[in-house]
């Protein structure tokens, strides 16, 4: 089969397609062959040797996909060769197949692309457990989207529209705004501008926003952390700028603000009820087409550079979705 490998930690040109043996069906196991898989911010980063943790070398990148299951061990009983499967894993995705747990896939909904599959799991639970878990998001509240346009930003938006919130998506260009607005954020802000914080005040009444989710950091950060409403918490999601606020200890006192920080890897170890509780709600809203998982770019394997090339230029709009022939 071929696969994407990475050999040595280096630049996105730096790695290749190659082949490589099929993966093995170990007892317990599912092999998948791969329709679609998806390219997030944190990929781009593991590729160079530049994420908080390093896969060993060689290793296949990828963490989301969606495809069938080709063949399953003889005491697997949930998953049999034909059904349609969205999967999340640490790595090896971005090969033609992929061999796995059961308890690392999920049935994928009928009538649902496995380029809308690919796009769902990391980004929506991230957006969920942000919102519902950690900000306790009400209805009525004022939510503001940083980096709305990108894949978990977009996520948000759509998540806070159905709990009920404002949103107010913040995104960079004019083409990234229009984008959030049509997936349901009811205003925009240009936060390149050197006022954009007196056009938060006038959005929010002067009160400022409930809840901050924030996967961009850097100094954008500090500055919507000082417009946040009393008892506001800002959510604490990535860090897409490149850069790590550092935040002086007076401003959460003075504004009565909570800073929460937000770490997918750590869900389901960490608070499994949890974790099932939000992956049953997605799915649900998934399967009724309460929610639409959205999808941005999609290239052919062959040109998988691209893929994170565009993610590295922050010019996505959504999640980036590989596809297989």
């Amino acid at each position: 089969m071929k696969a994407v490998v990475v050999e040595n930690y280096d630049s996105i040109d730096g790695i290749s397609i190659k082949e490589m043996p099929m993966p093995d069906i170990p007892p317990g196991g599912v092999r998948v062959r791969i329709g679609a898989a998806a390219i997030g911010f944190v990929d781009g980063l593991k590729v160079q040797g530049l994420y908080q943790t390093k896969d060993p070398l060689p290793f296949v990148p990828g963490t989301e996909f969606a495809g069938v299951v080709e063949a399953a061990a003889g005491d697997v009983a949930t998953f049999k060769p034909g059904m349609p499967v969205v999967g999340m894993v640490r790595s090896g995705a971005l090969a033609e197949y992929i061999s796995v747990p059961p308890a690392a896939l999920k049935h994928l909904p009928p009538n649902i692309a496995f380029e809308a599959g690919a796009s769902f799991q990391a980004n929506y639970l991230t957006g969920l457990y942000a919102l519902d878990a950690r900000a306790e998001l009400r209805k009525g509240e004022t939510l503001l989207v940083l980096g709305a346009a990108g894949g978990v930003g977009i996520a948000a938006v759509q998540l806070g529209k159905l709990m009920g919130a404002k949103v107010i998506a913040a995104a960079s260009t004019h083409e990234k705004r229009e984008f959030a607005k049509g997936y349901g954020a009811d205003e925009t802000i240009d936060y390149t501008k050197a006022d954009w914080r007196d056009t938060l005040k006038g959005l929010t009444g002067g009160n400022g926003p409930d809840v901050i989710f924030d996967p961009v950091g850097g100094e954008v950060a500090l500055q919507a952390f000082r417009s946040i409403a009393w008892r506001g918490r800002h959510l604490v999601v990535g860090f897409a700028s490149g850069t790590i606020p550092a935040l002086a200890f007076n401003l959460p006192l003075l504004k009565g603000g909570a800073l929460l920080g937000v770490d997918l890897a750590q869900i389901q170890k960490r608070e499994p009820e949890t974790h099932t509780r939000l992956m049953a709600q997605l799915f649900d809203w998934l399967a009724s087409g309460r929610l639409s998982p959205v999808v941005g770019k999609v290239v052919p394997f062959e040109n998988f550079r691209e893929a994170f090339k565009t993610m590295q230029s922050r010019s996505a709009l959504g999640k980036m979705i590989v596809k297989f022939s």
